[in-house]
């Protein structure tokens, strides 16, 4: 499930219900990863937003493409700081919005992999 932050940047308020909305994706997927390693059977909100696939999903190509997603948000990010610094753009608000949504792609990222590393070492613990 990739997290979906594309889009214009406009006013403070879309910019607010931008980050809702990045915020509620992150939120599905934790309840989603949650659910499939609990075994547990996926609730409605999440049954209702993830795509009905009859193929396993490949966890490999799914953390590479969230990887890709995070790179293009830190380069867009550093692009929109490097232009407003530079004068190429006078849009300050648009620059700290891309810097906002690469802080919280990274910052999802970071926790992905504190729980996968967390996941290893429980496994790893376990007795045989």
């Amino acid at each position: 499930m990739a997290i979906n932050v594309s889009g214009p940047l406009q006013s403070p308020g879309a910019a607010r219900s931008d980050i809702d909305s990045v915020l509620a994706q992150i939120r599905r997927m934790q309840a989603h990863t949650r659910n499939e390693i609990n075994g547990a059977i996926p609730s409605a909100d999440v049954a209702r937003t993830s795509p009905q696939r009859s193929e396993p999903t490949d966890f490999s190509a799914m953390l590479g493409g969230a990887l890709k997603q995070v790179n293009a948000l830190q380069k867009a990010s550093s692009k929109a700081a490097n232009d407003f610094v530079t004068g190429k753009s006078d849009d300050l608000v648009g620059a700290m919005l891309a810097s906002q949504k690469s802080s919280v792609a990274v910052q999802a990222t970071i926790q992905v992999r504190n729980r996968v590393v967390s996941a290893y070492q429980d496994i790893m613990n376990m007795p045989i």
